[in-house]
């Protein structure tokens, strides 16, 4: 399902410069082609999400061999996920209609968002998580004052719960795949890349390519839906190509692309990434399209790709969980193809920080030395 806009209804207004001339630096300075007003609570995390740093780097582009190469860090919002624009939203939504409850099923970000968007203007939020969710994330949910439950079983099986709930007890549904509004809220990304990237960037020589981590496949298909809409209403003259990037462990869609096929099979889902670890995608025929109908594609990565994407983020600053660092070792893998090219433009999707799963980011490292409080300890293991 997906929210409609009336595009032309909407180019009667100037829209470029309502929104870039607005100085709310937050997603909801693109309340004019969104489907829901302005929630207020103007001094509270609801309205710090979204308006991400851009980095440029050059070790970054001497790795990948690329020339331009952005990466977009979506760790920085409230909850430290890009899921904070989804749940944004979708909290927005359940104002206008009066909702009790938003329920939702989560490895973790989402649900973090959900209960920190909710805390922020007073929503009741339950969350489903698996109980192997990485225990960072279950503390957000619990801080964040969320009713969680943990389910004895995987992702699937909590989504599948929650959505017998909110049937059951008439919970609005926050639901990745399931709510339209949710890729209402990751749309944005797409907007910020037009203002931050394009506009500024006006004589790209090659078309942007944008690589995106995926496991159920809503981010990907949320900015593909941003940059139609963009398209459709004269702000962008094409839509970038898109690159799905998913774990060897948790690959349903890609499998599908390389079969060139739209029939997702489910897979038994297993990789660090527990982000983007999905056996069956609820978004998975809009993710895949997102690829094929841009002219992008889909790579797979192995978690060792992952550890490694890690560790060369945190070396020019950039803290990414296993779900963030996919896209780049996607970068990497892609750029080693030759499915981009040196002078390819390209934008990478940081979707989460790495504070949410310490234990992956160890991975990534050597152990610190333990010494004694003694200089020649400490010359001995600085080899002096």
């Amino acid at each position: 399902m997906d929210v409609l806009l009336d595009y032309a209804e909407l180019k009667k207004n100037p829209l470029q410069q309502q929104m870039t001339t607005s100085r709310d630096f937050s997603i909801w300075r693109y309340v004019p082609i969104l489907p829901v007003e302005d929630p207020g609570f103007a001094k509270t995390p609801l309205h710090s999400v979204g308006w991400t740093p851009v980095y440029e780097s050059v070790p970054l582009n001497e790795e990948t061999g690329l020339n331009q190469l952005w990466i977009k860090d979506d760790g920085r919002n409230p909850t430290a996920s890009f899921k904070d624009r989804a749940s944004s939203v979708v909290v927005a939504r359940a104002g206008e209609i009066h909702a009790d409850v938003v329920v939702t099923a989560s490895t973790g970000n989402a649900g973090a968002a959900l209960a920190g968007m909710a805390a922020a203007c007073g929503q009741k939020a339950v969350i489903f998580a698996p109980k192997t969710a990485p225990q960072a994330k279950i503390a957000q949910l619990l801080v964040f004052g969320a009713q969680v439950i943990l389910v004895d079983g995987n992702y699937d099986q909590a989504f599948d719960l929650s959505v017998k709930a909110s049937q059951e007890f008439g919970w609005y549904c926050r639901n990745t795949g399931y709510n339209p509004f949710t890729a209402e809220g990751k749309k944005t990304a797409a907007f910020e890349i037009w203002e931050q990237i394009l506009l500024p960037n006006s004589n790209l020589k090659r078309e942007l390519s944008v690589f995106v981590s995926v496991g159920d496949g809503n981010i990907i298909s949320g900015i593909h839906k941003g940059f139609k809409d963009l398209k459709e209403l004269g702000l962008i003259d094409y839509i970038p190509r898109i690159f799905g990037i998913q774990s060897e462990g948790s690959s349903a869609i890609a499998n599908a692309y390389d079969a060139g096929t739209e029939e997702i099979e489910p897979v038994h889902a297993t990789t660090l990434a527990d982000s983007i670890s999905v056996d069956l995608p609820r978004d998975g025929l809009r993710a895949l399209r997102a690829a094929t109908q841009t002219g992008g594609a889909y790579v797979k990565v192995s978690d060792d790709q992952i550890i490694q994407a890690i560790a060369a983020l945190g070396k020019v600053g950039i803290f990414a969980e296993p779900a963030g660092a996919t896209a780049y070792a996607g970068v990497l893998q892609a750029s080693v193809s030759g499915l981009i090219k040196p002078e390819d433009p390209v934008v990478c999707m940081i979707t989460g920080s790495g504070l949410k799963d310490i234990n992956a980011a160890m991975k990534a490292v050597p152990s610190a030395p333990v010494i004694e409080p003694s200089m020649r300890a400490l010359k001995n293991i600085l080899d002096i």
